[in-house]
C-alpha cells in the first residue's frame, strides 16, 4: 500500500466523541517522542515501538499498518494508543487478514493504550479498521494479555456490535515481576547453586550485559553464532538459516539497541560466552526474546544459570519492575516463575455477520489446533517413541 493511499486512509477512520480520533499509516519514526510520552503511561509491548516496525518495513520483512489513537484538545494532539497490525496471506488466493503479531519473531499483539482513554480507543481502533476500505475485518488475535486493560475493553467493545469473538485456545505464560514470582527455594534452586559451582570450578564465571549500542551489537552477534551453532542450525530453524530473517532481526535489533531498548546479557567462563540471552526493554518491563547456548557446556544449564542471573541483575535497579519471558508455559522458564500471564488467541470479524474469509481462516486455525493436538497426543503414547529431552539449559 502507497503513501498515497495510506493518507487516504486517515480521512476515513473513525473519531469516537469528540475527543479521540484515529489515524492509519506506515510505521514512521516520526512520532518517537510521542512514544517515549505514552510508555510511561501506558501497557507495555516492545514489539509495537515504531522503532521495530521500522524495521520490518525497511527489510521487507511484514506489511504493517500503523493505528495510532490522539487525544484532541484545543488543538493539542496527544497519542494515547497505538496498534501495529500486519497484512498477511497465507496462500495467493487466500483471503488476506490483519494479524495482531505485526511480524514473525513478535511475541505479544496487545495494543498500547493509555489506561486513562482505554475505554475510547479501543472502540476508535475497531471503528476505524471498519472504515477504512483498504483493511481486511477479520482480525487475528495470537498472543494477546488476556490481563492486560485492553482486554476487557476489547470484549466490551466486540460485544457493543454483537461480535462473539472465536477463542483458540487459551495460555499460560511465565511473568515475574519484583514483587513476586521468583523461586528462591526447592530442588530447581539446589540443582542451580550446584551447576554455578561445578561451572566455577572450570575457570572464572561471569554475567554482562553491556548496553552500549556497540556493545550490545556485537554480542548479538554471539547469540546469532551460539544460535546457529546449535540443534536450531542443524534443524536449519536458527536466525542465520534464513537470509531475509537474519537481515531482519539485525535491523531490529540494532534500531531498539540504539534507543536502549535492547541489548544481550552473556554467561562467560574466562572471557569465553556460553549462552546468550537477547533482552528487549519497554517501559518498566524487560523481555527474554531469544536464548541460545553452547551444547559442550549443557550439562551445566547455562541457559537457566544466564537467566536466573539476570533476573536478579534487572530487578537490583529502579527501571524494570516486570520481565515477560516471551515463552511457553512448558518452557524452562517456568521453573524458576512461579508467576504466570493469562495469554489468549482471539479471531474476530469486525464487519457486518461472518464473512467467507472469516469462516476460512477460523477453519484453518482450528484445523492447525488439531493436528497440533493430535501431534502431542501420539508423542504421549507408550509405544510412540520418546521426545527429545527439553534440557533446562534449552533455548527457545
Amino acid at each position: 500500500m502507497s503513501g498515497e493511499q495510506d493518507r487516504r486512509s486517515d480521512a476515513v477512520a473513525q473519531s469516537i466523541g469528540s475527543m479521540i480520533s484515529v489515524t492509519i499509516d506506515s510505521p514512521n519514526l516520526d512520532i518517537g517522542p510521542q512514544w517515549d510520552d505514552l510508555i510511561q503511561r501506558a501497557s507495555s509491548n516492545v514489539f509495537m515501538n515504531p522503532a521495530a516496525l521500522m524495521a520490518a518495513c525497511e527489510t521487507n520483512f511484514a506489511e504493517i499498518k500503523m493505528l495510532l489513537a490522539w487525544e484532541e484538545d484545543a488543538g493539542q494532539r496527544k497519542l494515547v494508543g497505538v496498534w501495529a497490525l500486519q497484512l498477511r496471506k497465507v496462500a495467493p488466493f487466500w483471503p488476506a487478514v490483519l494479524e495482531a503479531l505485526p511480524y514473525n519473531y513478535a511475541f505479544l499483539s496487545s495494543p498500547v493504550v493509555d489506561p486513562a482513554f482505554t475505554n475510547e480507543v479501543i472502540p476508535a481502533f475497531f471503528a476505524a479498521i471498519e472504515k477504512n476500505p483498504l483493511l481486511p475485518k477479520v482480525v487475528s488475535l495470537k498472543s494477546l494479555d488476556a490481563e492486560c486493560p485492553s482486554y476487557p475493553a476489547m470484549l466490551k467493545a466486540l460485544a457493543g456490535r454483537g461480535i462473539q469473538p472465536l477463542m483458540l485456545c487459551e495460555s499460560a505464560r511465565p511473568y515475574v515481576t519484583r514483587e513476586f514470582g521468583v523461586k528462591r527455594s526447592g530442588s530447581t534452586r539446589k540443582k542451580l547453586r550446584q551447576d554455578w559451582n561445578r561451572l566455577s570450578a572450570l575457570g572464572t564465571v561471569d554475567v554482562v550485559n553491556d548496553r552500549t549500542l556497540a556493545g550490545a551489537q556485537q554480542a548479538f552477534e554471539t547469540f546469532l553464532a551460539l544460535e546457529k551453532a546449535s540443534w536450531k542450525g542443524a534443524r536449519g530453524t536458527a536466525l542465520l538459516s534464513d537470509s531475509q530473517d537474519a537481515a531482519f532481526v539485525r535491523r531490529l535489533f540494532q534500531s531498539l539497541a540504539a534507543r536502549q531498548n535492547a541489548s544481550v546479557a552473556l554467561l562467560r567462563v574466562d572471557g569465553e560466552a556460553i549462552a546468550a540471552q537477547v533482552l528487549m526493554y519497554c517501559g518498566t518491563t524487560a523481555y527474554t526474546w531469544k536464548t541460545a547456548f553452547s551444547a559442550k557446556y549443557g550439562k551445566y544449564s547455562p541457559g537457566v544459570l544466564l537467566i536466573d542471573k539476570i533476573t536478579d541483575e534487572l530487578f537490583a535497579g529502579p527501571e524494570t519492575s516486570a520481565i515477560n519471558s516471551c515463552a511457553a508455559e512448558g518452557s524452562f522458564m517456568a521453573q524458576l516463575w512461579a508467576g504466570r500471564r493469562t495469554m489468549v488467541d482471539l479471531l474476530v470479524d469486525i464487519g457486518s455477520g461472518k464473512s467467507l474469509g472469516y469462516r476460512m481462516e477460523a477453519g484453518r486455525q482450528l484445523g492447525y489446533q488439531r493436528l497440533r493436538g493430535l501431534r502431542e497426543w501420539l508423542r504421549s503414547r507408550p509405544w510412540a517413541p520418546p521426545p527429545k529431552k527439553l534440557s533446562m539449559a534449552s533455548p527457545q
